[in-house]
């Protein structure tokens, strides 16, 4: 039986350096993770950053989009009224030629007569 005890020591003692580099390598181990974890996290923090900077961009844009889309609309409604506008006064300037040209022709004719 003392022998079996002595075997376990001398056991003990030869695995106690083993168990040493084992605990210590769990340590490395475990600081990395952290440090792994942090970066992530700071990389993460700073990805949801970035999204973040750019879905603000685009609601922007968006927004400024829209209100172009406005413009464009208020636009071409003005437009359509300024072109009906034109039409009309292109035809009375037309006809105000013609009246004035009979006229024209008509005080010819009388000072011809006369």
């Amino acid at each position: 039986m003392a022998e079996s005890a002595k075997m376990v020591v001398d056991l003990q003692l030869t695995l106690k350096p083993f168990y040493q580099r084992a605990s210590e390598a769990e340590e490395r181990l475990s600081r990395l993770e952290a440090t792994l974890n942090n970066k992530k996290d700071a990389g993460n923090e700073e990805s949801m950053k970035v999204i973040n900077d750019l879905q603000s961009k685009l609601k922007a844009a968006n927004a400024e989009i829209s209100s172009e889309k406005e413009k464009i609309q208020t636009l071409t409604e003005e437009n359509g009224k300024l072109q009906y506008r034109i039409i009309h006064l292109v035809r009375s300037l037309k006809e105000a030629n013609l009246k004035l040209e009979k006229t024209t022709a008509h005080e010819q004719l009388q000072s011809i007569k006369l």
